[in-house]
């Protein structure tokens, strides 16, 4: 009996969450359109006004619309969770706390409606939450995997980076802080160095300006650091993609010539002929 439900578990994986089936990349597709949509009702509802404004049909149309997303978002809740090799796991990875916790607010409004009455504070977070469906979408860009492998790789060198930059946003709000002082608006040291994460972000918000000259001397030196605050980690980051894009070529290995370095689209070897390993057959562990 138990190698049964495995085999039907099995089936029910394959055929509606493995991305390698055609079957699996059309009910994903489908869910990622749904998440899509119900993120677009919601910002099309928030548009509209508070609960308050609403008529009664368009109570009702956004309600039901709502209830129909809930329903469709926890019968693929419950379908992962039966279906997926390792449940614990899923329900505790990231994905399966998105997937939770995108398909509960309607159920906590059930439970306790006087929330949605009382505090207008707990009706705009429970849109919010509803919002992170779009996070939903990522799950079906295989191109992210190998940005967060680039991350994970060089994460020692960014983290050297943003140090870096911490400790000169502290030391130029301390000093802009010692320079302008109170008049100018720079009221305590987290001001300060409020002001000086605004300057090297280049954002330059206008809120809270030096005025003297040594203080628009140290303002422009941050300006120019904000420059490298894009750049480095940008090259940091494309350093690291473009070693893994290498490493994926090396690995695809004609097993009859053995010939190396074939592009990421190639199906076949570009000397011999013979069927090259693809990308998830040289990556198992991508594979979810």
């Amino acid at each position: 009996m138990s190698n049964r439900s495995f085999s039907l578990r099995q089936t029910l994986f394959r055929r509606l969450f493995d991305q390698q089936t055609r079957s699996g990349r059309r009910f994903e597709a489908l869910c990622g359109l749904l998440a899509l949509l119900s993120v677009i009702t919601i910002f099309i509802e928030s548009s509209m006004g508070s609960q308050l404004t609403f008529t009664p049909q368009e109570w009702h149309l956004f309600i039901w619309l709502e209830i129909g997303f809930t329903l469709i978002f926890t019968l693929e809740y419950i379908l992962r969770v039966i279906a997926w090799p390792s449940p614990v796991r899923y329900v505790f990875s990231f994905w399966g706390v998105i997937d939770l916790a995108t398909m509960l607010p309607l159920y906590v409004l059930w439970l306790w409606p006087e929330l949605a009455l009382h505090y207008f504070f707990a009706w705009r977070a429970m849109r919010a939450i509803r919002v992170l469906r779009i996070l939903k979408l990522l799950r079906y860009m295989p191109a992210l995997h190998s940005l967060w492998r680039a991350v994970i790789n060089a994460r020692h060198q960014l983290i050297l980076f943003y140090a870096f930059v911490g400790i000169v946003m502290v030391s130029a709000g301390a000093l802009m802080y010692a320079i302008e002082g109170e008049a100018s608006g720079f009221t305590s040291l987290g001001v300060a160095v409020y002001w000086a994460v605004v300057t090297v972000t280049t954002v330059g918000y206008g809120d809270i300006t030096p005025h003297s000259v040594a203080g628009r001397f140290v303002a422009s030196v941050l300006i120019l650091i904000g420059y490298s605050v894009i750049a480095i980690p940008t090259g940091i980051l494309t350093a690291q993609m473009s070693n893994e894009l290498q490493q994926r070529k090396r690995a695809r290995r004609c097993p009859r010539c053995h010939l190396q370095d074939h592009n990421a689209e190639a199906h076949y070897c570009m000397r011999c002929g013979e069927r090259l390993p693809q990308p998830e057959e040289t990556h198992p562990q991508e594979r979810r």
